[in-house]
C-alpha cells in the first residue's frame, strides 16, 4: 500500500490549481486569527462558545482566553497549510484541522440560540446577522475537505472510490 500524500504544488491539470485554494486558506486564517486577538472579536464569540457542546470548554480561560486559543489554532493552521505546500503530510493535516474548525464554526448556527428562526410561514429559515456571517463556513469547508482530500495518498482515495468514471480515474492518476 502506498501512503505517499500528494500536494498540489507537485501536481498537474487540474489538480494544480488547488494550489491556489491553499493560499487563499492561509490568507483567511491568518486574518481570521489576528481578529481573535482584539477585544471586539473575543465579545462577539462569547456567545457561540458559550451556547456549543463542542467548545465551550474554552470558557475557561475566560473571555480574552478563549479568544486567544482560537487564534493562536487559526495560526497553527495558517501554518501547517502554508508548509503543506512543500510538505504533502503537513497538507493533509492542516486540511483536516481546516475541516474540523469549520465544522465546529458551522455547527454554531444550530447550537446558538436566535441565530436561526424556524418556521412554516413564508420565510420557513430566517436567519438574523450572525447566522449570514455563520452561514459563509460551509463554503469554507468545502474548500478544506477539497484540500483534504486532494492530499490523502492515491491508494486512500481509490480505496475509497471503487466505482468512478473513466474521467475520475484519469483525473486522480493525472495528478
Amino acid at each position: 500500500m502506498n501512503l505517499s500524500f500528494n500536494i498540489a504544488e507537485q501536481g498537474e491539470g487540474p489538480y494544480r490549481p488547488l494550489a491556489i485554494l491553499r493560499w487563499i486558506m492561509v490568507v483567511i486564517f491568518v486574518s481570521f486569527g489576528m481578529q481573535k486577538f482584539t477585544l471586539q472579536s473575543a465579545q462577539g464569540i462569547a456567545q457561540f462558545i458559550s451556547n456549543s457542546p463542542f467548545v465551550s470548554w474554552l470558557s475557561m480561560f475566560g473571555l480574552r482566553g478563549e479568544a486567544y486559543v482560537l487564534g493562536v489554532t487559526e495560526f497553527g493552521i495558517a501554518v501547517l497549510l502554508a508548509a503543506g505546500a512543500f510538505s504533502p503530510l503537513l497538507s493533509a493535516i492542516g486540511s483536516l484541522m481546516g475541516v474540523i474548525t469549520f465544522a465546529v464554526t458551522w455547527s454554531f448556527f444550530f447550537t446558538t440560540p436566535g441565530v436561526v428562526k424556524w418556521s412554516l410561514s413564508t420565510d420557513p429559515m430566517a436567519w438574523n446577522l450572525a447566522g449570514e456571517f455563520l452561514f459563509k463556513d460551509i463554503v469554507l469547508l468545502c474548500v478544506c475537505l477539497v484540500l483534504l482530500l486532494a492530499s490523502l495518498p492515491r491508494s486512500i482515495v481509490r480505496s475509497r472510490a471503487p466505482h468512478r468514471s473513466r474521467a475520475a480515474h484519469r483525473w486522480l492518476t493525472d495528478a
